[in-house]
Formats: C-alpha cells, sequence, structure tokens
C-alpha cells in the first residue's frame, strides 16, 4: 500500500491537536505564515472521513477558502496526500455562494449579478433553508480557510451559515490576523478598521463555552535568516488594535520597521542591469517580483519582456479562464452526457498537460454537472463556462518559473526566491494618494516578506508616472506629460470577443484550422499585437475593428467592450479629433482558453453543437503604433 505521507513531514504536537478533535468540535486555528496550516487541514480532512465510529462523508464536509489561489493550494495537496479525503472539494466563498444560488434558484441568471450581489443573495438563501435542502444537505462539519481576510459581505454569509447550523455542525476555522490585506473592500477607513480582523471576535462571542483555540507557531516555510526576517513581527501585526487613530499610528511604525529591515537585504538594484536581468532568467527555483499595485506589475512585466525573460504576470482572482481541453472535450462530441470511460478517451485526445490527474478531473465537473447514472451532464458543463463559474481548482494556471504579481494576488503562494520592490515611506504615500492605511500597508508589506523558502531581496521601484488609471474604465493607460496625450492601454483577458468562432467574424478564415492552431501552436508568453482592420468605429463610442496577431496571423478579434474603452481612453474631450492607432503593440498570451457563443455559429463553423470554442486570453500594457512609429518610445 503506498503511504500517502510518505513525502509529507510529520505533523508536531500543535498540529496533532489540530487533526485529532472530534468532527462536532468547533475549532478556531490561528497560523503564522508558512506554519504548514494547508498540511494540517488535509490530515485533519482526512482524520475526519477516516475514524471508524463516527467517519463523515465527502458530502458532509464543506470547505471554503477566500483565493482561488488557496483552493489550487489545497486541492492540490488533497489530490497528492489524502488518503481518505480525495474526494472533498475546495470551494472559494464566491463560487460557492454561485452553486448555492443556482441549485436553489435554477431559473434566474445569475450570471448578469455582480459578485456582491451573489453573496447577498446567497446569505438570504441560507436563512431560507437553501444549504439543506440541497442536493448535497446540510454539513456535518465546514473547514474555513483564510478567513482573516472574510469582510463586509462575505463576513455576514459566512455567519449566517455558522449560525444556522451551530446546533448540529462542527468546524475548523484557520487563518492568521497578520495577513488581513484585504480590508480595502471596505471603503470606509473607521467601518475597515473596525472590521479587520472582526470575524475572530465574532468566533469568540458566539461559541463562549464551545470554542477550542490552536496556535500553529512554528515556522516551516523559511530556511534561511533573509527569508525569516519579518516573522518576528507577526505578533504584532496580529494584535494591532481596531480603533482607526491607533491602528493607524502602530501601523505606521511597523510598516517603517518592516521596511527598514527590507532595505537592510541585498539589493538586486535597477531591473534593466545586466545582473538583475540574468539573475532572473537563470535561477533554477521558482521566484516571484511581487509589487505594491498593479501599475508596477505592468511595468515590471514590460521590461522583463522587452529583455526576453519568460514569465507570467499574476491574474486577478476574478479572472476565472477555462482551460483549453474543455473546448477540445465537447468539440468532439455531439451528445448531451458522458460516462466516465468515454470522458477519459475525450480527455487524452484534447491534449491534457501530462502528468494531469485525470480523476480530479472528472470528480470535479461532476461536482457542478452532475448527470444521471454516473454520467457528465455536457450542458451543465457549458453552462459553467458561460456563467464563469467553472470550478476553481480547474481553472487555466500555466506553470511558470518567474511570477510577476502585485502582493495581493500571490496571497498563499510560496516560491523559494522573492524579490520585493522597495515600498515608499508613508510620508511618499500621503504625498501621492488621498488616502493611505498604514496597518494595511504594513501587513501587505509583511506578507511580501514571508513568501520566500530561501532567498529575500529588494529591487529598485519602476518609474510608473506616466502609467495612469482610468476609474471609470478600471484601466491603465499609458498618458504623456501632456494631458492629452494618450501612448497606450492595458489589455486583458476581458478584451478578446468570444462571441462568435474566430474566422466568421470581421476576418475571414477557416475556423476549424484556427483552432487547431491556436491549440497547438499559441502559447503563454507569446508576443501578440491588435492590429486595426478598417477606419470605421463599430458604434458612436467605439473604435474600429482590431484584430488579434500571432506571428502575423489574425486569430482573433477585440471585444466591444475593448473598443468602447478604447474610444473613451482617446476621446479626451467631446471636440477632440480620435486617430486611431494602426497597432497596439508590445502585448502577451497570457493562456489559451474556452468560451462559449452561439451554438448556431459554432455548428456553422464546424466546431460541433455545444458553442464553445478557444480564444487567446491577453495581457499587458499596450503601446500604441502609428504611421511607423511606437507612441511614447522616446519617453521609456
Amino acid at each position: 500500500m503506498i503511504d500517502a505521507y510518505a513525502d509529507s513531514p510529520t505533523l508536531t504536537p500543535e498540529q496533532q491537536a489540530v487533526v485529532d478533535r472530534p468532527w462536532d468540535a468547533r475549532v478556531l486555528v490561528t497560523a503564522g505564515a508558512g506554519s504548514g496550516k494547508t498540511h494540517t487541514l488535509v490530515r485533519r480532512l482526512d482524520a475526519l472521513m477516516g475514524r471508524e465510529e463516527d467517519a463523515l462523508e465527502a458530502r458532509e464536509i464543506l470547505v471554503l477558502s477566500f483565493s482561488r489561489a488557496a483552493v489550487r493550494e489545497l486541492t492540490d495537496r488533497i489530490s497528492r496526500h489524502a488518503e481518505q479525503a480525495r474526494r472533498v472539494r475546495a470551494q472559494t466563498f464566491d463560487s460557492w455562494a454561485y452553486s448555492l444560488l443556482t441549485s436553489a434558484y435554477p431559473d434566474e441568471d445569475w450570471s448578469r449579478y455582480s459578485f456582491e450581489e451573489r453573496i447577498r443573495q446567497a446569505e438570504d438563501a441560507i436563512t431560507k433553508g437553501a444549504v439543506e435542502s440541497g442536493e448535497q444537505g446540510a454539513p456535518a462539519h465546514v473547514v474555513i480557510d483564510e478567513v482573516q481576510d472574510l469582510v463586509g459581505d462575505r463576513r455576514s454569509m459566512v455567519e449566517t451559515l455558522l449560525d444556522r447550523f451551530q446546533d448540529s455542525c462542527g468546524f475548523t476555522v484557520v487563518g492568521d490576523p497578520a495577513q488581513a490585506i484585504y480590508g480595502f473592500q471596505v471603503s470606509d477607513p473607521d467601518a475597515r478598521a473596525a472590521e479587520t480582523n472582526y470575524f475572530f471576535e465574532w468566533l469568540r462571542a458566539s461559541y463562549p463555552n464551545d470554542l477550542i483555540e490552536f496556535h500553529l507557531s512554528r515556522n516551516f516555510r523559511a530556511d534561511s535568516n533573509d527569508a525569516s526576517t519579518a516573522l518576528s513581527l507577526s505578533a504584532t501585526l496580529q494584535g494591532l488594535p481596531s480603533e482607526t487613530e491607533a491602528a493607524a499610528a502602530e501601523g505606521e511604525r511597523v510598516h517603517g520597521e518592516l521596511r527598514s529591515r527590507l532595505l537592510a537585504l541585498p539589493s538586486f538594484g535597477a531591473l534593466a542591469s545586466p545582473f538583475t536581468l540574468d539573475s532572473l532568467r537563470c535561477f533554477p527555483g521558482s521566484c516571484a517580483v511581487l509589487c505594491r499595485d498593479n501599475r508596477q506589475a505592468l511595468v515590471i512585466a514590460e521590461a522583463l519582456h522587452e529583455h526576453g525573460v519568460l514569465h507570467r504576470l499574476q491574474r486577478s482572482a476574478q479572472d476565472r479562464p477555462v482551460p483549453a481541453w474543455v473546448a477540445g472535450i465537447l468539440q468532439r462530441t455531439g451528445s448531451t452526457t458522458l460516462g466516465e470511460e468515454r470522458f477519459r478517451e475525450l480527455v487524452t485526445q484534447a491534449g491534457v498537460p501530462v502528468g494531469t490527474d485525470v480523476d480530479r478531473l472528472w470528480r470535479s465537473l461532476r461536482s457542478v454537472a452532475r448527470g444521471g447514472r454516473q454520467q457528465l451532464d455536457l450542458g451543465k458543463v457549458r453552462r459553467s463556462v458561460a456563467d464563469g463559474w467553472f470550478p476553481d481548482d480547474l481553472a487555466a494556471a500555466e506553470p511558470a518559473s518567474l511570477l510577476v504579481s502585485t502582493v495581493h494576488r500571490a496571497k498563499g503562494l510560496e516560491f523559494d526566491r522573492v524579490v520585493v520592490l522597495e515600498p515608499p515611506t508613508m510620508a511618499e504615500l500621503r504625498k501621492n494618494h488621498t488616502h493611505v492605511d498604514p496597518a494595511a500597508e504594513a501587513r501587505a508589506l509583511y506578507v511580501a516578506m514571508t513568501r520566500p523558502r530561501h532567498d529575500l531581496y529588494r529591487m529598485d521601484a519602476p518609474e510608473t508616472a506616466q502609467v495612469r488609471f482610468h476609474r471609470a474604465l478600471n484601466r491603465w493607460y499609458v498618458g504623456g506629460w501632456k494631458s492629452y496625450e494618450r501612448w497606450g492601454i492595458e489589455v486583458a483577458g476581458r478584451d478578446v470577443c468570444g462571441e462568435h468562432p474566430p474566422g466568421t467574424d470581421s476576418f475571414q478564415a477557416d475556423p476549424v484550422e484556427l483552432q487547431e492552431y491556436m491549440a497547438t501552436r499559441v502559447r503563454p508568453g507569446d508576443s501578440i499585437a491588435l492590429r486595426r482592420l478598417n477606419d470605421l468605429p463599430m458604434a458612436i463610442d467605439q473604435s474600429p475593428p482590431y484584430a488579434i496577431v500571432h506571428d502575423e496571423r489574425p486569430i482573433a478579434v477585440v471585444s466591444g467592450r475593448f473598443r468602447h474603452d478604447l474610444h473613451a481612453s482617446l476621446k479626451v474631450s467631446r471636440t477632440w479629433e480620435i486617430r486611431w492607432p494602426d497597432e497596439v503593440r508590445g502585448l502577451r498570451v497570457d493562456t489559451v482558453e474556452t468560451v462559449t457563443g452561439s451554438p448556431a455559429s459554432g455548428t456553422r463553423a464546424g466546431l460541433g453543437d455545444h458553442g464553445v470554442w478557444l480564444v487567446p486570453r491577453l495581457s499587458g500594457l499596450g503601446r500604441y503604433k502609428s504611421s511607423g512609429k511606437v507612441q511614447g518610445d522616446s519617453n521609456r
């Protein structure tokens, strides 16, 4: 018999105490950075399902976490190391809320609601009995990870869930108050200070006689003095006051201390130096460059591309690309359902990555698209793609040895080497921002400095003065020193048209051959340009159409949303005459993803009856090219 724990560390007495609690216990675990909380949760799940007399079934355990990165990490650990808990499914709060609503109210189009609206609707559904009346029934045990990030509506939803089953349900709740970095979701500063880590106090007040608290104190991640440099401030950050002024004063002090410790570490210097580029290019392990905001991340990624350093720009948690193999499966069958054996055949033909756990693919898809008699309902699979709620643990995550990310997007991840951009002082932040939250800045810097296993370095922050944020569009753009100058724009996944198969709209090509090209020739990190197809705007508030060009070949077109945003960005005044750029250059392929559109269009194009196909997902800071010149080159 294979020992699933053979390559896992032995549980410490602290971890074993958490694992050994019975299923109906109410357990709160505070776990510092790198303390092995995911390892502990996997063993806890195994114990819940492995006890002889009171073992739980997978359907009786509800596992929730804040981020998709945390869900993916937990799912991978369960797949590799769990013995009994392999059928347990972890979900984000948002994904679980959506699945609850679609199960309870299947006739409602929940995709038209915002994330926050769905969370509020899910809370209402919980109070009306939607959980216990659903297919899985009431949970016997709830596992909640990353609870320090529960604020606002999500916190209220989870509190309602635990209240609903307080007499019949145990829970294991894990978090680290020092890493509470999502308080910015609460806009009011006073409410934000009170909200941060409020959930911990709610648990203590709600279960005064039943709550059992444990703390995981040993750090397993950092194995060098540099990587450990921020850890001693964990307790201070966990104990920051909830009053706004007091939290700001103590947060500013801790931020200054963290910054001083970071500046005492070895420096990579400027990004463009040969030493820095070679160090990032040739490092054999996993490495991350962590930035304070997405503006810095875009500029760093642009510079790395220009110097030929392979990397991946970490996408937003709300970007949910569906893997290309999903289209490969649906395009290869006209059936409405699939059995497991046929599913395995089609997965192999669709070209899933080597080493993929096909059993996990089947279990995860069945969780959202269950058909009768061990069948997969392909209509439900398509709907999960169309609604943007494909299973969290199966969402496309392209491997990369070098990651460029904001601190918030790297939450829950760890790397062999971490390079943190030198943070500004509080005085510098206040000079450039109308509101600064020192406590949040301190926690974010702490999170960044506790990601490495071995090496922690600092690097000069890039010049970002000309990269500006268009609040109405929620998009970055490149401006000149004159207010009307526009030299480039951020491009993201939502900017590729998926309504019709590529090759059937705005430019003509063989759709079947184009799908094969994207599946076999288009790779993450490849260069992409947007090329104007004609001079005619598609609407009064839109730009002309642009083709997405890969290796001089059009493979898709931009979406209506991008055309609208390009128009709004370039239309600096009512009387301003727009000069549409010939091209937008400097973009990259993030991944090739499955999208849904008109089934009739798919059938006419020879792509099957399910209305799914592949399109490239883009990322990067694009620069405008007109009349043979890339705008802004002389100022970069």
